[in-house]
């Protein structure tokens, strides 16, 4: 049954002057789209990603809290040493500093007292956090996906663009899905002056998990950091070239992405079985140097209609 037919018939038209909600008329509309139109993807309860879900917003609480308490603690040892303490301060860190500080005024004390309390809060974070990450990394496991193997993309990464982007073939380019994820850049030419600017707009989840991932990649000797040196070499800002990187890795996401649908396609099918995918990815290979535009999208698609992969087990 179409969900707002479903709606139509728990609930009474809504009378003139109240409030909008699914009338009959609406109902009736929407429930012969569905019965006519082609190509259209059924809504799917995926207990398996409303798990993940549960799970990678948890760690993002759990992250959330440490980053606080880490900057509440940075705070009370500024107040109680010479200098405070470095950035980068572990748990255990912090504690061999505090057992080193004997105040004698009330408020010192007071201040020492709190500190600990903090340092054994972000000790208790810190497990739950290990926990939190094995849970995540083996329901992720479970599900099939690769996006694990791609440098800078542990399970909170892969669990959050399993989550937020469902079935990857409901994008049918790879410039659909940096236009979503906000790593197409837009463009902002002036006359003769051709240039492009940081688009702010996009799904930020994802955007995150993508600058997470060209950071951990500059850190390292890797392509990521040698297509962002080659990009500074040819004259871009260093937030160009952080930019265009970022674009150049959502492309491989979204290709690692479309071959995991393909496998699990072909396993649940059988080899003969396999669907034909609608993507122009196939030019993209796994590294951020592989050709694939970093121009802005121009505009919506034209429908097309294809045969859908199924959601990932």
């Amino acid at each position: 049954m179409v969900p707002a037919l479903a709606c139509s018939m728990s609930r009474p038209v809504p009378l003139a002057g109240s409030a909008p909600g699914c009338g009959t008329t609406d109902a009736h509309s929407i429930a012969l789209v569905g019965t006519r139109m082609a190509g259209l993807r059924p809504v799917v309860n995926d207990e398996q990603l409303a798990m993940l879900r549960i799970l990678v917003d948890r760690r993002r609480s759990l992250g959330e809290d440490h980053t606080r308490m880490v900057s509440q603690l940075h705070q009370l040892l500024l107040e109680l040493i010479p200098g405070g303490a470095k950035k980068s301060l572990s748990a255990a860190q912090a504690k061999a500093l505090l057992a080193t500080v004997r105040p004698r005024d009330v408020v010192g004390k007071a201040r020492r007292r709190v500190a600990a309390e903090l340092i054994g809060d972000l000790e208790r974070i810190y497990r739950r956090s290990k926990e939190a990450d094995k849970e995540l990394k083996e329901l992720v496991a479970s599900t099939g996906t690769t996006l694990m193997d791609l440098h800078g993309i542990g399970p909170s990464g892969a669990a959050r663009l399993l989550v937020e982007v469902g079935d990857i073939t409901r994008f049918p380019n790879r410039a659909h899905f940096a236009s979503w994820n906000g790593t197409a850049p837009i463009d902002a030419s002036s006359g003769e002056q051709v240039r492009h600017r940081l688009s702010r707009a996009g799904n930020r989840q994802i955007n995150r998990v993508l600058h997470i991932m060209a950071t951990v990649q500059l850190r390292n000797p890797t392509e990521g950091r040698a297509y962002f040196d080659r990009k500074k070499a040819d004259g871009k800002t260093s937030m160009e070239a952080m930019r265009a990187l970022k674009r150049r890795l959502s492309d491989i996401v979204y290709r690692q992405m479309v071959d995991d649908a393909t496998t699990a396609t072909v396993t649940a099918t059988g080899p003969g079985g396999q669907r034909e995918t609608t993507t122009d990815s196939s030019v993209t290979s796994s590294h951020p140097h592989a050709g694939s535009s970093e121009k802005s999208l121009p505009g919506p698609a034209a429908t097309q209609l294809r045969t859908p992969l199924p959601t990932m087990a």
